[in-house]
């Protein structure tokens, strides 16, 4: 899926923004395409596949800006908070360590506080950077517990080395609320920019890369919505009624759209615990996958996969149709219901995989490459995958391969070696932890 929108298109609605609110200095545009390169530098651009890349970091500046110009015309805010909120949008998840996706806002403090090319823009736009990390502290999420205690500890300090709030305990209390801001706008974020096909696309991308299994996605969605609803209520009505009306409508679908999908989820758990439906995994003879209307309907449920993990999309009906591929499907009730999921795969020679894999059973025509299990969204973790993924490796030791190969989530996988299975890593990628291994068949 594409990007909703480009670097540029947010540059130029941050830039917009800024010019309109005064801030027409060439100073805020260097600090903002710095911002761009270092992210690119770090292998945290479009091509990232992970929640917090450069398009989210821009996408919260933009919505951030949006809300702090409406409010700094109601005298909410002061015009000088704009460009703190600019500065500390822009840097809020910028870790230059990058140990997992989930930011760890120390680090991002660290480096506006030491980078020296950064010191200078901030100098010459007359941005304190104590008040800049102090307000990127503020976005540690979730905001209680250790955390909280910590990141307060942290920001005090901030406060107590900046002229702006050293001993004036009002102007403290006035930050503090500008941090808590940021907080709420960063939450809302690109979820108040695009329909519910690029707010899943997001969430999608955040539990992908905090390896966290697909069936935990709207579970959690749901739970951090009706979080941020009911917990920051105060500030979240605050932002939401300072941005457009497309805007508004936007946040508010989506969250109605993660909560319908759980209620899918909830609604097909029941069909299968309490009304005993069925979860068939089925082998399709080839007259089925030579069909226009079968390869669609794959199709369809292969592109709710991250885009990581879609195989063969350029050939995908031909795939379906090679009989040299092996495949099965998951039906919905019996053996000719709707198809709910497939699987499919072939011998790994067919395969270009990532760049960092050395697979020493390449070319020996040994293995088969399972390609991730597709389930269409509402049916995971009803243990179709399993049952999809058992059939599969059956297919393959009659087909006479002797090793299986694929990708998968670490946890899962060590969780399988702890039953015992004949399972090994053979490469394992961080932060996203989704990891290449081996089965002995």
């Amino acid at each position: 899926m594409q990007e909703l929108y480009s670097t540029n298109d947010l540059r130029e609605k941050i830039v917009k923004i800024l010019n309109s609110a005064g801030f027409d200095s060439q100073c805020y545009c260097k600090i903002l395409d710095y911002t761009i390169d270092l992210f690119h530098q770090k292998g945290l651009g479009i091509d990232y596949y992970g929640y917090h890349n450069i398009v989210h970091e821009l996408e919260v500046t933009y919505v951030t800006l949006v809300a702090a110009q409406w409010q700094s015309l109601q005298d909410t805010i002061s015009k000088e908070d704009i460009k703190y909120l600019f500065a500390a949008a822009l840097f809020h998840d910028y870790d230059p360590q990058k140990r997992i996706d989930k930011p760890h806002e120390p680090d991002a403090v660290n480096f506006v506080k030491t980078d020296k090319m950064l010191g200078i823009l901030l100098k010459e736009a007359d941005i304190d950077s104590n008040i800049v990390a102090s307000l990127i502290l503020r976005t540690t999420y979730p905001w209680h517990g250790d955390k909280k205690e910590k990141a307060e500890l942290l920001i005090d300090n901030f406060y107590s080395m900046s002229d702006i709030t050293r001993d004036i305990p009002s102007q403290i209390e006035y930050y503090k609320k500008l941090g808590w801001f940021l907080s709420v706008a960063d939450r809302i974020g690109g979820y108040a920019l695009g329909n519910f096909s690029y707010a899943l696309e997001m969430a999608k991308k955040n539990a992908h890369s905090l390896a966290w299994h697909p069936s935990l996605i709207a579970i959690r969605s749901v739970a951090y919505f009706e979080d941020l609803l009911n917990n920051e209520s105060e500030m979240c009505n605050q932002i939401l009624e300072a941005l457009p009306r497309t805007m508004r409508k936007s946040f508010m679908d989506n969250v109605l759209g993660f909560m319908k999908l759980r209620q899918t989820e909830i609604q097909n758990q029941a069909s299968v615990i309490h009304d005993k439906v069925k979860l068939v995994p089925t082998i399709d003879p080839i007259k089925t996958r030579d069909s226009e209307e079968f390869a669609n309907a794959l199709f369809e449920i292969f592109q709710e996969l991250p885009y990581p993990l879609q195989f063969t999309k350029a050939n995908f009906a031909d795939s379906i149709r090679d009989p040299d591929v092996l495949l099965n499907t998951l039906r919905f009730g019996d053996e000719n219901g709707p198809i709910v999921g497939f699987v499919k795969g072939r011998a790994l020679e067919s395969y270009k995989l990532r760049q960092g894999i050395d697979d020493p059973h390449f070319g020996k025509k040994d293995t088969v490459f399972l390609e991730p299990i597709a389930l269409k969204m509402g049916y995971w973790g009803l243990r179709g995958g399993r049952e999809m993924r058992l059939l599969f490796l059956m297919q393959a030791q009659s087909k006479g391969y002797k090793y299986l190969s694929s990708f998968a989530l670490r946890d899962v996988i060590q969780e399988r070696m702890k039953r015992n299975e004949k399972i090994e890593f053979v490469k394992q990628f961080d932060p996203e932890r989704w990891d290449y291994y081996r089965v002995k068949l």
